[in-house]
């Protein structure tokens, strides 16, 4: 147990990013409508099923359309 608790200053930070990029990637998703690949439901889809960085990653690459 002490093991885990000595890593908690890192996983705490990485937890407190993750959960925000998550917010950031479904808030663009849900008040943008176009995309360069796939649709709304496609990339929430793949936002919450990838969450640990992949999904939200994946998104800001290949599906936010450029401005």
């Amino acid at each position: 147990m002490t093991e885990f608790k000595d890593f908690l200053p890192f996983i705490i930070p990485l937890v407190i990013a993750e959960i925000i990029l998550l917010v950031v990637t479904l808030r663009h998703i849900f008040t943008h409508e176009n995309y360069k690949r796939g649709s709304r439901a496609l990339w929430v889809i793949i936002t919450i099923v990838g969450m640990e960085f992949i999904g939200p990653v994946l998104y800001f690459v290949l599906g936010k359309e450029d401005a």
